[in-house]
């Protein structure tokens, strides 16, 4: 098996991570899409299970778990489970592809750490805590109740972009679109197992 590399991008929620990620997918075909496990609710019509998510039921999740079935997983709120299935690694780089990730910090984390010198992680972040809450209100994906607990989340999560190899501050889409991209390209570049 030939292994590809790892390109792993996290961010507190409404950063902007998933518009980036899914940008950079549309418009670099040696990249592939890390799809991850969840047991929460799809949001809205349209997330599909396969595609967005692979949506389990949590004892679903909790098999997959028993089984040693994923790279890394994590409650990230009571009863709510997310995770990297090897599996979904394996197509990727089976289909000749790097993988790239978008996930949360925690996640990133522990993505980094598995994937070692073969994986770049980057840590997105908004300009301000205000710019964020904004983002989220905006979104109108989420209840008042849980745009609160997503804000209390990202000022702790702020606390670990250090343990990133970089930064990306997302205050304009299109620039950060293109420094993503040179990200991408300069770390494809670089030997296999060379530190960043």
């Amino acid at each position: 098996m030939q292994q590809g590399k790892a390109f792993i991008f996290s961010a507190p929620s409404g950063s902007g991570k998933t518009t980036i990620v899914q940008h950079l997918i549309k418009n670099d075909p040696r990249l592939g899409f890390s799809i991850s496990a969840c047991t929460r609710d799809k949001r809205g019509r349209t997330e599909e299970n396969g595609k967005d998510y692979y949506f389990l039921t949590p004892d679903e999740f909790k098999q997959k778990i028993d089984a040693d079935e994923f790279i890394e997983w994590e409650e990230v709120y009571p009863g709510n489970f997310y995770g990297t299935l090897k599996s979904e690694i394996q197509r990727i780089w089976d289909s000749g592809k790097h993988v790239i990730f978008d996930v949360d910090v925690k996640g990133g984390i522990n993505l980094k750490e598995y994937f070692g010198n073969n994986g770049l992680s980057v840590f997105v972040k908004v300009p301000s805590m205000d710019a964020l809450a904004s983002r989220l209100n905006d979104r109108g994906t989420d209840s008042p109740q849980s745009i609160s607990q997503r804000l209390f989340k990202a000022k702790f999560e702020m606390q670990f972009e250090n343990h990133f190899d970089l930064t990306l501050v997302n205050q304009y889409l299109e620039t950060s679109f293109r420094e993503a991209q040179a990200l991408i390209d300069d770390f494809i570049a670089r030997p296999v197992g060379a530190a960043y």
